[in-house]
């Protein structure tokens, strides 16, 4: 039987504080729920919404922060191919250059904190975040470099296909 998922457009951002803590929010909802994750959201499609846009109105919406393009470097496009069964994505990776002056109060999308890069890898992410999210991000954002690739998320371990690196 031949199903068709839905596709999804989403955005991530990472914001970090002065001493360069992460910002992560415990998901209360699906996707990801009970999971730390960078701040993100789905694009507002109906309207045109770009990438950029999305990010700075999801960081405004989720954290108060105003970010600027200028705040925002694009290090990753990454399209997920049925992930968890249940749609496709295709999302866009920020590195926020602006940081976060304190940490934002408890939203209905769940609850924030900060972590450094090594807490990070011992705290409850999504499976395929710390396979195809985060070393993308420890390659490409602090380097200033962009990385377009695929994953294959459907049944067993998420595998990362390259599709095209830039710097």
């Amino acid at each position: 039987m031949n199903t068709t998922l839905p596709f999804k457009i989403s955005v991530l951002i990472f914001l970090k504080n002065a001493e360069g803590k992460f910002l992560m929010i415990q998901r209360k909802k699906a996707p990801n729920k009970g999971c730390w994750s960078p701040v993100g959201g789905k694009l507002e499609m109906a309207v045109g919404e770009s990438p950029f846009e999305c990010a700075i109105r999801e960081a405004r919406e989720e954290t108060g922060i105003e970010l600027a393009q200028s705040d925002l470097h694009l290090f990753g496009m990454v399209s997920e191919r049925s992930y968890e069964g249940s749609g496709h994505w295709l999302m866009f990776l920020f590195d926020a250059r602006k940081p976060l002056e304190a940490l934002p109060p408890e939203i209905d999308e769940g609850q924030f904190a900060f972590f450094t890069r090594e807490e990070i890898d011992s705290i409850a992410i999504p499976p395929t975040d710390r396979v195809l999210v985060w070393p993308v991000f420890d390659k490409h954002a602090a380097a200033g470099t962009f990385l377009a690739y695929r994953a294959q998320c459907g049944s067993g371990e998420a595998v990362r296909v390259d599709e095209e690196a830039i710097g």
